[in-house]
């Protein structure tokens, strides 16, 4: 139980963490503008998405090696995604910090990505 906790905790912050430093790169190399500036040429909302995308296939894949190709723990990081998504969409709905779209697609893509990044993880070589 302990394992399945840890890979949880783990694929979390894998894209949290790899998320933020990006996003950090690419503030800093003034690619995209400072938090709080909003957030609307649309190729950098696609570039960000897609990223944010592979990170979270990554942490999925990363989930269910740590988990010993346990895919419980997999399903409960999608679920948790998908949730937080769900809370990026409410809590920034009339921020006017990017375009409605952007986040409902990251919540949307969070479960499906991570299922993804575990069942590539968990194939048999």
């Amino acid at each position: 139980m302990l394992r399945n906790i840890s890979a949880v905790l783990i694929g979390f912050v894998t894209v949290f963490v790899l998320s933020s430093v990006t996003d950090f790169i690419l503030e800093a190399l003034g690619i995209f503008p400072p938090i709080g500036n909003g957030f609307f040429e649309p190729w950098m909302l696609l570039l960000a998405l897609f990223y944010r995308t592979v990170y979270t296939v990554l942490a999925g894949f990363i989930t269910v090696k740590i988990a010993k190709g346990n895919m419980k723990p997999v399903i409960i990081l999608g679920l948790i995604g998908l949730l937080a998504g769900m809370i990026g969409v409410i809590s920034t709905w009339n921020m006017d910090l990017s375009p409605r779209w952007y986040p409902i697609l990251l919540a949307v893509l969070a479960f499906p990505s991570i299922w993804i990044g575990g069942k590539l993880g968990s194939k048999k070589k």
